[in-house]
């Protein structure tokens, strides 16, 4: 089942004399329970992609649709509404309130939504422990790793059962053995849980534990990787060829 639907994307910044044009015209479907990851070369458009398909920022032509609402019609205060029941979202910085501790960090979108707290404090024991943090509960942002801010932050991203989890380079600001663990935990969620995730990153080790990578070139989709049955070291492989053939080195977009 399609669960996003992207038709002829469009974005461009600037005056029409001086405009950039950052997409092009891109097409793009995520199934239900995906893990997707979108790479391409500083500037190639990934980062835009990612915020235009989340609402975070608008496109200047075309359509998105997200289990068959149409976000691009959408008025901000719908967006708004729509973003807080349906969309989760993973950080590179985190993101997380220095003031609220782990579990109040975690338990945010349900307080948002008013979730009872008996139901919210079950959701919260049941992720927590699948991730490794839930004896941090009581501590602060300030007083944990950055490895365990970083699977708080994904945390609160699924606590609410989102239709789509959107991640920005959720490994960017952490160690190997740190970023190892919150993919294979964010792998273990997906297949457990059914959660579909699109994540944009540049290292090739992240893509790997995803099912699909698409490549984004000069703003346009250049190709596509699917793992299939192929193990994670081949699956890095293929994305590190296609990688080498990409290349470029430009402005981050």
């Amino acid at each position: 089942m399609i669960i996003l639907e992207a038709t002829k994307l469009y974005k461009s910044y600037g005056s029409k004399f001086n405009r950039q044009e950052v997409l092009k015209g891109i097409d793009l479907s995520i199934h239900k329970g995906e893990f997707v990851s979108i790479m391409g070369a500083s500037g190639s458009g990934k980062t835009t992609l990612l915020n235009v398909l989340s609402s975070i920022d608008k496109v200047s032509e075309g359509s998105i649709k997200i289990e068959n609402n149409e976000m691009t019609s959408m008025k901000e205060k719908q967006l708004a509404e729509f973003r807080k029941n349906h969309l989760g979202f993973i950080f590179q910085d985190y993101n997380l309130l220095d003031t609220l501790t782990v579990k109040e960090n975690i338990l945010l979108p349900l307080s948002i939504t008013k979730t009872p707290r008996k139901e919210a404090n079950q959701k919260f024991q049941s992720l927590a422990t699948e991730l490794g943090i839930h004896e941090l509960k009581d501590k602060y942002p300030n007083e944990i790793s950055g490895g365990q801010k970083q699977r708080t932050s994904a945390a609160r991203a699924f606590i609410h059962e989102p239709s789509i989890i959107f991640a920005d380079e959720p490994t960017g600001a952490l160690d190997s053995k740190s970023a190892s663990s919150l993919l294979n935990k964010l792998s273990e969620l997906n297949e457990k849980r059914h959660a579909t995730i699109v994540m944009v990153t540049h290292d090739p080790t992240a893509a790997s534990f995803c099912n699909r990578v698409i490549f984004i070139k000069d703003g346009q989709i250049y190709t596509q990787l699917n793992k299939g049955e192929q193990d994670r070291q081949q699956f890095f492989k293929d994305i590190m060829k296609t990688q080498a053939v990409l290349g470029g080195v430009h402005y981050e977009h």
